[in-house]
């Protein structure tokens, strides 16, 4: 009977492991794509900043968010189907299992925070 040691296995098991989580996570981020937009992704949150003037567009955790329209501080953004109205420092309006924040808006840019809402 020929006793052959796991420890050998490990180390290749952990980076091969390592390397699946790496790809993944790749591709999480790698999935977000904009048009008239920049994103900053995380696992379950994303920061869009729109530019005004444009049609400005993002797909992000799997739905898209569009920047409807801006006047003064008040934003209408279309996420995952539905619009929705945000003014600056409002709480979150829930959809789509998303949570939906209004950071900042200026003459050029309206920032918007979204996030995968807790219970979803």
């Amino acid at each position: 009977m020929t006793n052959r040691s796991a420890a050998p296995q490990t180390p290749i098991r952990r980076t091969a492991g390592l390397l699946a989580g790496l790809a993944l996570g790749v591709a999480v981020l790698a999935g977000c794509s904009s048009d008239g937009a920049d994103t900053d992704c995380g696992l379950d949150a994303c920061t869009i900043t729109f530019e005004r003037g444009v049609e400005a567009s993002a797909s992000i955790l799997g739905v898209e968010a569009k920047l409807v329209g801006a006047q003064g501080d008040q934003v209408t953004v279309e996420v995952a189907g539905e619009q929705l109205s945000l003014t600056t420092g409002q709480q979150a309006s829930e959809v789509g299992g998303f949570a939906v924040t209004l950071d900042s808006v200026t003459d050029q840019q309206v920032k918007i925070r979204v996030a995968r809402s807790s219970g979803g």
